[in-house]
This record gives structure tokens, C-alpha cells and sequence, in this order.
């Protein structure tokens, strides 16, 4: 007599291709409340290593579904049941995941670069069955060799997010948004946050023994408690001093001086030569003309200087994270080194300068961070970009003409599946 099948046999089904593309095509119509539209359930489905690229679930079920393997990058998950889900080695780069229940889901590997997991529930979770053959079991994901123990969650949104001490523990959060996450008592020792946003984070008693946390942003955090022995706090940002002071002058008034020297061509005010000087005081520089401006070093992390006027401006080694620089003139800017990831871009002007007849200064950003920056519509003709690093970079109509790219540099990333219920993703499949 065969052996009775084991209950974590018997939950798992199968669902051919066909039924797959017709529960996406039925939740495509309930998505847009057309007639004939079902909320897909695809709960405890093997879905391994399916091509959903690209595909609208938002709001679905599926609640343990097998997804190891999957092809999920710029799927649309907003919403959606994944509880106990098992997304080993899964790529969810671009993915759109906010106020998912991700409670006990397995992400050993998977690839959450750049995802939207705004509101997330990542909390642990288990997934109990009970019958006549085994009673009572507990499912488990199981180890397997040779597979990553951490999951890959760089330049994730995960603002607002209840995240699980395992998650936090074996995720690499680099230049990860973690503001007003609550990672309350949390052992966090030897975790990889390097430049990840936690301002306003609740770190009460959290230990963050050896974890790396360089360039991090701490400003508002709660750290009462926490433990950094032996953690890398390299130029880790904390709340700035309410007034800055250059050579006894305050920094508005050396603004508006430089601003004069501008308009006048010369003739009046001074020009502003204040390296490494935090600029986040005042806030916004929107529409400001600081052509020329020198600050090397310069910290203006999140502020808003759309439409600012930057020709020929230095700012070498500024961190300029999540800046608003939406149409602001940067032509001729010295911008080697510095730190622009998650910075708004778009419509930006990043091209050469010219300073006399027959002579040009191009915009110069080698070796800067650009991660996540987004420079859709950009003009950035002959644009240096040498070892500037372009991960998970917009550049959707930017104007790259004769620019200097960086070696291997092979195009705008990786091509997303199809959108709009990502019906494509699924054509090739055979029954």
C-alpha cells in the first residue's frame, strides 16, 4: 500500500497555463470593476520560476503560493494576500508590493532592489494545517543548499512598513527608505544599512552591534537604547544645527552676497566659496541663481532646489540624496563624487556650458551615485558619467548624446515585462 502523500503535498496544486492566464485576465477585468471580473486566488499554487513580469495582481490571493524563482520585476502586487508565500530567489526588482501582507513569507534571495514596499507587513507568520494523517503540522520553508540566506532589498521603499526582526536581519537595506519604520528592541548586529534613509525611525534598545551604517540617515531617530559597538557610522547624518555660520556670516546672507555678484555680472556682492557646509537649515533653494556657487562637500540631502541655476557650480563630494532638482540648470557643474541617489532629475539640464567662442565646460559627474535617481526627459549631451554608478537609474528620454558612460555600461537596465495585466508574460506559455 503507497504511502498516504504528506500534507505540504497535497496543499500545493498545480494550475495549468491557460487557467493561469485566464484567472490574470478575469482579475484584470475585477480590478477595473468590468463585468466578468474574479479577485484571482492563486493561493497554494505552484507558481515556480512563472514569468509575471510586469502583471497586475494588486489585491490577488496568494497566500502560500510557490513564486521560487519567479519573474516578478515590475509586477503590480499593491494590496495583494502573500502570506507564507514562497518567494526564494524571486526577482521583484521595480515591484510594487505596498500594504502587501508579506507576514512569514520566505525571501531567502529574492530581489527586492528598488521595490515599493511602502506599508509592507513583513512580520513573522507561520502556516498551520491539521488532518487525519499527520494532525497538526507547522509548514516550513526549508534550507536549501547553496542558496543566499538574505534577501536583496537595496534602494527599497519601506516607509511606514512593519517589519519582522528576521527580515531586517537577513535583508540588505542599502540606500533603503526606512523612515518611521519601528524596529523597536530589534537585533540588528552586523545588518547592512548603508545609506538607508531612517529618519524618524523607532531604534529604542535596537542592537546594532557590527552593523554597517555609513552615510546613513538618522535624523529624528529615536536611539535611546541602541547599541552601536563596533558598527561603521561613517558620515552618518544626524539633525542639522538650526543656524550655520560661515566665518561668522550667516549662510543665507553669503547666499544672497553670491546672488548679487551673480545678477551683477561681477560688480556687486561676493562669490561664495563654503565648502563642506550644510545647507539643510534653509531648506529649499528653489529658482535660487547660484551659477558659480563653490561647495565642495556640500550637505543638501532632501532639500527642494527645483529650477535652481547651478552653471558651472561645484559640488564635488555634496550629498544631494533625494534632492528635488526637477529642471534646474547643472550645465558645466562639477558633480564628481557626489551622492545624488533617489534625486529627482527629470527635466534637468546636464549638458556642456559654453564659456567662450569655441569652448565648453561639460557637466562632470564621474564616480558620482546615482541610484535610483530619476533623469526622465534630462538634457545630458556629452555629460561625463566615468564610474558613475547608474543602478535602477530613469532615463526615459534623456538625451545621453556623445556622453561618457560608464565601461559596460549597456543601456537603460533591465527591460520590465509587459503592463496592463501583463498578458504577454504569459502568451509563450504552453499547456
Amino acid at each position: 500500500m503507497p504511502p498516504a502523500p504528506s500534507v505540504q503535498q497535497t496543499l500545493i496544486r498545480d494550475l495549468p497555463p491557460r487557467a493561469l492566464k485566464a484567472a490574470v485576465e478575469a482579475h484584470g477585468r475585477y480590478l477595473k470593476g468590468l463585468p466578468g471580473g474574479t479577485r484571482a486566488n492563486l493561493s497554494y499554487v505552484d507558481l515556480d520560476n512563472v514569468n509575471l513580469e510586469g502583471v497586475d495582481l494588486s489585491e490577488a490571493d496568494l497566500t502560500g503560493a510557490r513564486l521560487s524563482g519567479a519573474l516578478l520585476s515590475a509586477a503590480r502586487l499593491n494590496r495583494a494576500t502573500l502570506y507564507g508565500a514562497d518567494l526564494r530567489d524571486a526577482d521583484l526588482r521595480g515591484a510594487q508590493l505596498a500594504r502587501c501582507d508579506m507576514r512569514g513569507a520566505c525571501l531567502r534571495g529574492a530581489n527586492l532592489s528598488g521595490a515599493d514596499l511602502s506599508g509592507c507587513d513583513l512580520r513573522e507568520g507561520i502556516t498551520a494545517t491539521q488532518d487525519t494523517v499527520e494532525g497538526f503540522k507547522i509548514l516550513a520553508h526549508r534550507a536549501r543548499r547553496g542558496e543566499l540566506d538574505y534577501a536583496v532589498a537595496r534602494g527599497a521603499k519601506l516607509a511606514g512598513a512593519q517589519m519582522g526582526v528576521g527580515f531586517a536581519q537577513a535583508a540588505d537595506l542599502s540606500d533603503a527608505d526606512l523612515t518611521g519604520v519601528s524596529l523597536q528592541g530589534a537585533r540588528l548586529n552586523r545588518a547592512t544599512l548603508n545609506g538607508a534613509d531612517l529618519s524618524r525611525a523607532n531604534l529604542y534598545n535596537t542592537d546594532l552591534t557590527g552593523a554597517s551604517l555609513r552615510r546613513a540617515v538618522l535624523v529624528g531617530a529615536d536611539l535611546v537604547g541602541a547599541s552601536f559597538e563596533g558598527a561603521d557610522l561613517a558620515e552618518v547624518l544626524r539633525a542639522p544645527p538650526p543656524l550655520v555660520y560661515v566665518d561668522d556670516a550667516p549662510l543665507h546672507e553669503i547666499l544672497e552676497a553670491h546672488e548679487l555678484y551673480v545678477s551683477s555680472e561681477g560688480r556687486d556682492g561676493t562669490a561664495a566659496r563654503i565648502p563642506s557646509v550644510d545647507f539643510r537649515p534653509l531648506r529649499r533653494l528653489k529658482g535660487r541663481r547660484l551659477s558659480g556657487l563653490s561647495a565642495p562637500g556640500a550637505i543638501l540631502f532632501g532639500m527642494d532646489l527645483q529650477g535652481v541655476q547651478l552653471q558651472g557650480a561645484n559640488l564635488a563630494d555634496a550629498d544631494l540624496r533625494g534632492v528635488n532638482l526637477r529642471g534646474a540648470d547643472l550645465r558645466g557643474a562639477r558633480l564628481v563624487g557626489a551622492q545624488l541617489a533617489r534625486a529627482d532629475l527629470s527635466g534637468a539640464k546636464l549638458g556642456p556650458l559654453t564659456i567662450a567662442q569655441g569652448r565648453v565646460l561639460r557637466t562632470d559627474l564621474s564616480r558620482a551615485t546615482l541610484r535610483g535617481a530619476d533623469l526622465t526627459g534630462a538634457s545630458a549631451r556629452r555629460v561625463r558619467l566615468i564610474d558613475a554608478d547608474l543602478t535602477r537609474c530613469k532615463l526615459d528620454g534623456c538625451d545621453l548624446t556623445s556622453a561618457e558612460l560608464p565601461e559596460g555600461f549597456g543601456g537603460f537596465g533591465p527591460e520590465p515585462g509587459p503592463v496592463g495585466g501583463g498578458l504577454g508574460a504569459l502568451a509563450g506559455l504552453t499547456p
